[in-house]
């Protein structure tokens, strides 16, 4: 069986790109979702969008790995800089992937770990993050990147301080609403997993501003990262 490769992301503008350059494509709803597949640089793959939230990304995730054999998954789209050297546009791969809303610390449970459970912190694949450093290397000629822990929440960030406390007590580089779920889902079929995300806002009091502004350019700006590391793939 070939190889087949996940391509997700949470909303339309992140793989509406990707969607462009996939050749032979056929669709199958699958638990109410689009699963697009077909070949990217000669790669089998399959393309999806989520939608928005933990729930659904992880739903979506177990779904590639079960019905179309997905063995190597990667995420792309838009977050919140957490990081305070991080700009609009520039690019966060995932070192690992934490939900910064799993709180349980009345237990005695540090922020962000599952409770009873060995593995909180998903880590990403080490190919992959090499993969992804040498995209950005390429491509990123007038933007940042940085290797870094994505944190996962469903909430949308708009909130200074609260970005300052998700830095400094959790080490987080970007805040999204997916990573961690698909992460989770990956490191329990174990699958090699990558996220890429690119900085839409700095998850300040000007978020929701940004977001609306730059989702578009950064979505771009992740598609051809990702549309690089594809054909890198296998080398």
């Amino acid at each position: 069986m070939a190889a087949t490769i996940g391509l997700m992301g949470a909303m339309d503008e992140e793989i509406a790109l990707l969607l462009e350059q996939v050749e032979g494509q056929n669709t199958v709803i699958h638990a109410g979702i689009g699963f697009v597949t077909g070949q990217l640089h000669g790669k089998e793959v399959v393309v999806c969008k989520s939608g928005v939230g933990k729930v659904n990304a992880a739903a979506t995730t177990q779904v590639l790995v079960d019905r179309f054999g997905a063995d190597t998954i990667l995420f792309t789209g838009v977050a919140g800089a957490v990081h305070p050297e991080l700009n609009i546009g520039d690019i966060v791969i995932s070192s690992s992937c934490q939900q910064h809303d799993m709180d349980v610390t009345p237990l005695g449970f540090a922020r962000g770990i599952i409770p009873y459970q060995d593995v909180s912190d998903f880590p990403a694949d080490k190919k992959l993050i090499r993969l992804a450093e040498e995209a950005c290397s390429k491509l990123c000629e007038d933007n940042n990147f940085i290797v870094g822990k994505v944190l996962s929440g469903d909430q949308f960030i708009s909130d200074y301080d609260y970005v300052r406390e998700l830095h400094e007590t959790m080490d987080g580089a970007c805040v999204e609403m997916e990573g961690a779920a698909v992460a989770q889902v990956c490191h329990m079929n174990g699958v090699p997993y990558v996220i890429l995300r690119s900085m839409s806002d700095k998850a300040d009091g000007t978020a929701d501003v940004n977001f609306a502004e730059f989702t578009v350019l950064a979505a771009r700006h992740s598609f051809e990262i990702l549309n690089e590391m594809v054909a890198g793939l296998n080398r």
